[in-house]
């Protein structure tokens, strides 16, 4: 966000890493705010005018920032306060919490409109006495205007004691629900969208001068209205607008080899579903299983926690009288398709098996589906196992 220029640049040694530079981490959750009914207590308001460093034309406000449906909503508004147009939020966790290294994620949805400027970034925790850019700033997420695509960019200062910037984009509608995030480590610092890496920087040794992302990190979020990037040409039409921050989450790595994960879902615990229906089930354990799936039917599983990128081994207790069927797996509602999977016959709606598939997921917090691609069938439960 603060920045006197904005450049998709990849500078003389810091050349993307090819294939996997480092084993995979061991992320374990160390600090989330989930916005469940309140705003947690490591947040500090910024308030204010004066543009920030940007020429942005809003007055940031605490009052704009609100809690809706166990979401975080930072609301702009085109009102006159305080000298500006406009009001919006920034929040921090500067002096309350800072991090370095560790996967730093949030899931958001913000409007697109002309003028627009959500950011979710962070920043070096020692500003307050070497200044930008010599602080250095990670922009895990940055969208302006009605452009296609959102921004990770990273801004330092170089060898030559200038600012230096790297950055790359990815197309992304933003309106809609994502997990933005990156994961950074002592040698590498990538970019990713859900499940998806698009880019990376190489930091070992302090390459090109980066040895300000080796030092502690806090995280900013907040909805800009106008600025030296997005312009001056505002539709104020757009307003009232809402940025949605559903959590907040930073894991770091725990050490040490990678802990056994298992995780079962009761398939009736679905968060949301549609077509399918839940019945009593003989299968072991009892309880109930999901059945009556036709095509096109699915279920999601909301903010399941995959802790270590990798590969993992999808469990499915099914059963199906004819068999015929088919699923696949998908994450952030088919953002991401992880695989398929044909079901057998078993001989009857309460005969059980236990199917299987491998697939790679990264580190992150998702919204699993599984959609059917040809119905048949019942499902009992799902099983997560990391190989």
């Amino acid at each position: 966000m603060m920045r006197s220029l904005k450049l998709p640049l990849l500078l003389t040694g810091l050349l993307a890493l090819t294939g996997s530079a480092a084993s995979a981490q061991n992320w374990q959750l160390v600090w989330q705010d989930e916005f469940t009914s309140s705003i947690g207590p490591d947040w500090v308001f910024e308030t204010g005018a004066g543009g920030w460093g940007n020429n942005e034309l809003e007055y940031y406000r605490q009052e704009n920032a609100t809690i809706e449906n166990g979401q975080l909503v930072l609301n702009a508004k085109h009102e006159s306060f305080g000298g500006a147009n406009y009001t919006s939020v920034r929040m921090k966790t500067q002096g309350r919490k800072s991090w370095t290294y560790g996967r730093i994620e949030a899931r958001i949805a913000a409007p697109a409109f002309s003028g627009s400027w959500p950011a979710f970034w962070m920043l070096g925790s020692n500003i307050g006495t070497v200044g930008w850019p010599a602080c250095g700033e990670l922009d895990i997420f940055e969208h302006v205007n009605n452009n296609a695509d959102v921004n990770g960019t990273a801004h330092w200062v170089g060898t030559n004691g200038g600012q230096a910037d790297y950055g790359l984009t990815t197309p992304v509608n933003v309106t809609g629900y994502h997990v933005y995030a990156i994961e950074w480590t002592p040698t590498y610092i990538r970019w990713f969208v859900d499940a998806t890496m698009y880019t990376e920087i190489n930091i070992a040794n302090n390459a090109g001068g980066t040895e300000e992302f080796q030092k502690d990190f806090f995280i900013l979020l907040n909805f800009a209205i106008g600025g030296n990037w997005p312009g001056f040409n505002i539709d104020n039409n757009a307003f009232p607008a809402k940025m949605y921050v559903d959590y907040v989450r930073v894991y770091q790595d725990g050490g040490g080899t990678n802990p056994g994960f298992t995780k079962q879902v009761e398939a009736e615990s679905y968060g949301s579903m549609s077509g399918v229906q839940t019945e009593g089930t003989t299968d072991a354990g009892g309880g109930l299983n999901v059945g009556y799936i036709d095509t096109g039917d699915w279920m999601a599983y909301n903010a399941i926690t995959i802790p270590t990128t990798g590969t993992y081994k999808i469990e499915y207790r099914v059963a199906s009288l004819n068999g015929g069927g088919r699923l696949s797996l998908d994450l952030n509602a088919g953002s991401t398709i992880l695989g398929y999977l044909d079901i057998p016959s078993t001989g009857g709606w309460q005969n059980w098996t236990t199917v299987s598939h491998t697939v790679t997921i990264n580190a992150g917090t998702y919204n699993f589906g599984i959609y059917a691609q040809a119905g048949g069938w019942n499902l009992n439960w799902f099983k997560i196992t990391k190989l």
